[in-house]
């Protein structure tokens, strides 16, 4: 996070979570755009990708992408917001199989449901994957494996909050790729 976004104070918090299955993460992050916590304003959602996206502008290793990736479930809104205020068109990932071409299947280790699909033909592109937090790592690290395989250059990640226990900087510093964050904790 870099100190113009301290100001921002976007609040984010470990809750533990109830009767998930051994080798399942046990702690969820609730944060202000998951509305779990508390009602979530437009204003909120519209402020909140401003600033992420501008983290990211700020980000000395940034690259212009030319579409942003969200993730099933929780990357949804803050891709939705990053895209309203980069004016960039966006993808989903969902824990969906689908009998669609151009699928592209990663995992998510600690979920209780793995697999992820991102559709479409992403070749070529330069892509922006957003989600809402990072811990691991592990998950953004088989999905950018997984688009670099079908030619698709990974520009970075951006995520409203990384949880620091994880150590998951180290990680996607050693595939080159940037992580842009507003808190960090």
């Amino acid at each position: 996070m870099t100190a113009a976004y301290e100001d921002l104070a976007y609040q984010a918090r470990r809750v533990r979570r109830l009767g998930v299955p051994p080798g399942t993460r046990d702690v969820r992050i609730v944060h202000e755009l998951d509305g779990i916590l508390d009602q979530v304003r437009p204003s909120t959602l519209v402020r909140t990708g401003a600033a992420l996206w501008a983290a990211c502008l700020e980000h000395p290793e940034f690259a212009a992408p030319d579409v942003l990736l969200g993730l099933d479930a929780g990357g949804f809104l803050p891709t939705v917001a990053v895209a309203l205020a980069s004016d960039l068109p966006y993808r989903l990932a969902w824990k969906l199989d689908l009998d669609l071409p151009e699928k592209h299947r990663f995992t998510e280790r600690h979920a209780q449901r793995t697999d992820v699909f991102a559709y479409g033909d992403l070749a070529g592109a330069r892509v922006l994957i957003v989600d809402d937090e990072i811990t691991t790592g592990r998950t953004l690290a088989s999905l950018v494996d997984v688009l670099r395989t079908h030619a698709v250059e990974v520009t970075g990640v951006a995520c409203l909050i990384e949880d620091t226990r994880g150590n998951a900087r180290p990680l996607l510093d050693s595939l080159g790729v940037p992580l842009c964050t507003l808190t960090r904790m």
